[in-house]
């Protein structure tokens, strides 16, 4: 299993999960299994509102679940379509959600829990 975090800056696990999938600048996947841990620059950074790639913004990474504060319908469609699950992060870092995802702790987000739009620091805006 492949389980992959939107962030700002890259720490590895200690890296802070960013507020929102399809602006954050790169992405820690991580292996719960092994504990392995990639990053990749999110290659759709940029795009329209409303008009994010997932595929693109993991750079054609297989993951098998993402964990975000929050994310847009279109993306969440996107992956849910891929059979990808997306959770909502309660924690700050990547290792504490990983802790939680492992207890079963990070709700699934659904169609009523996308974001609406984007604030100033790339943040959902409720």
């Amino acid at each position: 299993m492949k389980i992959a975090f939107p962030v700002k800056d890259d720490v590895g696990i200690e890296s802070v999960v960013y507020n929102h999938f399809g602006s954050a600048p790169a992405f820690v996947i991580v292996d719960p299994e092994t504990s392995a841990a990639v990053t990749v620059s999110n290659g759709d950074q940029h795009h329209a509102h409303g008009a994010c790639n997932p595929m693109r913004a993991l750079d054609n990474q297989q993951v098998d679940a993402v964990v975000v504060g929050g994310i847009g319908a279109g993306a969440l469609a996107g992956l849910n379509r891929m059979g990808i699950k997306v959770h909502r992060s309660l924690a700050a870092t990547v290792g504490e959600n990983l802790a939680l995802f492992a207890a079963g702790g990070l709700p699934i987000i659904g169609p009523h829990g996308s974001c609406g739009g984007h604030d100033k620091d790339g943040g959902c805006a409720h």
